[in-house]
């Protein structure tokens, strides 16, 4: 318990240092708030930015729960983790650590989004509501924090993988209705999306920060809260269940395949001219 707390405690440190990574955490988020909800019109939702708010809240956890693995190479290539690795420690006891420690920065960024978002006009009617939305986060974070973590351990290079996150989180981010609403997508992508987990995480996540539980079926299929498809209708509950079942498949994934790579394979030079002139 205390390898997982100390690597916990590490990449939270790490992060917090970092203010230029910070700082375009809080900005971009609005930048894209700002550009897609002067093209947003969608006249069964009655307050557009606070709905697209939602979706850019929880596209950044994803993000950034995703991206956070890559501390788990960085690591490798300084060395850190080798030190690690022949301490008497289980391996499964350090993937818990970047685990945790990527839900919770995730969550922090979420967090930092919703205060600001709040001066914006962001209200809710509930006290229950911000507990609700901040566990729903922490297990986003979870969920895509193995992800993350099983593609690092597999890329087992700091440069391919940041290609392979760039390439799953731009189609998984925009294929969502986080910031495009899905009615306004093709008929093609819209059934793509109905195959992409963030669509539901997305869902689900606006059906509690906007306090819409209590709309009827046919209430939040218009809102994009639920799909239909055929005669099938995926409502909030079941897109939550969908993303906790794809989390789960992950995690127990990233935890297996943690701790049977073989880390001496793994490229640990910093650069291409590094493997050059080593």
């Amino acid at each position: 318990m205390d390898i997982i707390v100390a690597l916990w405690f590490r990449n939270i440190k790490i992060f917090t240092r970092n203010r230029v990574q910070l700082v375009f955490t809080i900005i971009m988020p609005f930048f894209f708030l700002y550009v897609f909800s002067a093209i947003f019109k969608n006249d069964s939702i009655q307050n557009p930015v606070n709905y697209m708010l939602a979706g850019i809240v929880i596209t950044t956890v994803f993000q950034t729960s995703l991206t956070i693995a890559t501390s788990t190479i960085e690591d490798i290539v300084s060395g850190f983790m080798k030190e690690v690795l022949v301490s008497p420690v289980k391996r499964i006891q350090i993937a818990a650590g970047q685990l945790l420690s990527a839900a919770t920065i995730a969550t922090m960024q979420g967090i930092i989004i919703l205060f600001i978002g709040y001066f914006i006009g962001l209200k809710f009617t509930s006290i229950i509501t911000p507990f609700a939305v901040i566990g729903v986060m922490i297990v986003v974070g979870l969920v895509f924090s193995g992800l993350g973590l099983f593609l690092a351990t597999l890329v087992k290079d700091s440069q391919t993988f940041q290609i392979v996150v760039t390439a799953i989180t731009m189609p998984l981010t925009f294929l969502c209705g986080a910031y495009i609403p899905l009615s306004l997508l093709p008929k093609v992508l819209q059934y793509v999306a109905y195959f992409n987990p963030m669509t539901y995480t997305t869902a689900f996540f606006r059906t509690i920060i906007l306090e819409k539980t209590n709309l009827t079926t046919q209430q939040l299929i218009a809102e994009q809260l639920a799909f239909k498809i055929g005669d099938f209708v995926i409502t909030p509950i079941i897109s939550m269940v969908i993303v906790l079942i794809f989390g789960l498949i992950f995690l127990l994934l990233s935890t297996f395949v943690f701790s049977r790579v073989d880390f001496s394979k793994i490229n640990r030079s910093k650069s291409k001219e590094a493997d050059i002139f080593s």
